[in-house]
């Protein structure tokens, strides 16, 4: 999400994980998880081979973005981060994975998703430039 967007409350959220179901569903693919935090939404899917993940992720930011302004006039402003991370998970991982997802609030207590994604992208020795990675 844009660091000058609202954020996500969390009694909206709920909703919010349906409705991006609901897309990913209807391009083919299966939800095996989704949750967050006020301001960010982790997912994780099944990619069918007739969508690219760009193109899963642009309809899910551009649908999801539209559906949320209309539900209450907070969300006016909304708008989420021009960028996205994607990384593809083995079956053996998919279990531990879902756990990660669903207690995204206990991780960020001790962290900022921020914090938390580049250890990760330090951690799998993938090169990137802090300067681009959370900018708007």
């Amino acid at each position: 999400m844009k660091y000058t967007s609202v954020v996500i409350r969390e009694e909206d959220s709920p909703n919010l994980y349906s409705y991006i179901d609901g897309i990913i569903v209807n391009k083919n693919a299966m939800v095996l998880q989704i949750g967050g935090t006020s301001d960010h939404v982790h997912i994780l899917c099944t990619l069918p081979r007739t969508i690219s993940m760009s193109d899963l992720v642009e309809d899910i930011k551009k649908c999801s973005s539209s559906w949320i302004k209309t539900i209450n006039p907070y969300y006016s402003k909304f708008a989420w981060q021009s960028g996205y991370g994607i990384f593809s998970v083995s079956s053996s991982m998919v279990e531990s994975v879902k756990m990660y997802i669903i207690d995204q609030k206990e991780h960020h207590r001790k962290r900022t998703f921020q914090e938390e994604y580049e250890a990760f992208l330090k951690a799998y020795h993938i090169e990137y430039n802090p300067d681009y990675v959370f900018r708007d």
